[in-house]
């Protein structure tokens, strides 16, 4: 386990990879470190993923005061990066180098967990920075963990260890549908909800809302705003040949009504 090996003055990295609604932030928050590690916690925020280390800002904040320790030539290209030094555009090997020496000196007091949910939103410049750290920590207390979203194009944290994330089996879905909706879909319904799921934690309650008690899906337009999985469906379906539209519509009504 990585966390176990910050007490031994071992870190790593780990990329939790799946499709949205899978159970990656979930994951993320059920990780329980000792009581004694410090937690720098962001998420990747896609306003910002044009505006270079954006997010190295955000997660560096809480240890910046540690930069004065550093020597010279990384101080100066982490202030000018952050905008509080007068050096001119900084060398991204400084830079990395820089965070490494920031996170190390924050890890030489306590054990130091960096939790990066939606990875996929990283500006390229912070993603490089945090690849570039999580190849170097293995003999200091730190862990780095990332989750992305797929698909994606995040190839910088390509090469370390990563853990996939895949659907619930059939009966466990049918199982969290049953909790979250006691209230039973005829058959026909609650298969077609489990099988157009896939096993996706998030999908499962989202279709079932828009299945009603009679075997079919509420009508559109009713005003509501629709979910982050809902949006991202549509977004999806609405790149897909006409045909195709229409087509995988149909499959989805008349397999609720059948």
């Amino acid at each position: 386990m990585l966390l176990d090996g910050m007490s031994d003055k071992r870190g790593g990295a780990l990329v939790v990879r799946g499709e949205l609604g899978i159970g990656k932030t979930a994951l993320l928050q059920g990780v329980r470190p000792s009581p004694d590690t410090l937690v720098l916690a962001i998420s990747g925020v896609e306003p910002e993923k044009e505006l270079d280390f954006a997010a190295l800002h955000r997660l560096c904040a809480p240890v910046l005061p540690g930069v004065n320790r550093l020597p010279a030539p990384q101080r100066h290209a982490l202030e000018a990066t952050f905008g509080t030094g007068t050096e001119g555009h900084p060398d991204r090997l400084l830079v990395g180098l820089a965070a490494l020496g920031l996170l190390s000196e924050a890890a030489a007091e306590r054990p130091l967990l960096c939790v990066i949910d939606d990875a996929q939103w990283l500006d390229q410049a912070t993603a490089h920075t945090l690849a570039f750290v999580a190849r170097r920590v293995h003999n200091e207390p730190i862990v780095l963990v990332f989750a992305v979203r797929e698909p994606n194009d995040r190839s910088e944290l390509t090469g370390l260890p990563e853990l996939r994330l895949e659907g619930l089996a059939e009966e466990d879905a049918r199982k969290l549908l049953s909790v979250r909706f006691p209230s039973p879909f005829d058959g026909p319904v609650r298969d077609c909800v489990v099988s157009e799921a896939q096993g996706n934690p998030l999908a499962l309650p989202e279709l079932s809302r828009t299945a009603d008690v009679a075997g079919g899906f509420t009508s559109p337009g009713t005003g509501a705003r629709p979910s982050p999985l809902e949006a991202d469906l549509r977004k999806q379906l609405a790149g897909l040949p006409r045909n195709t539209r229409i087509r995988d519509r149909s499959s989805v009504a008349d397999g609720l009504h059948r």
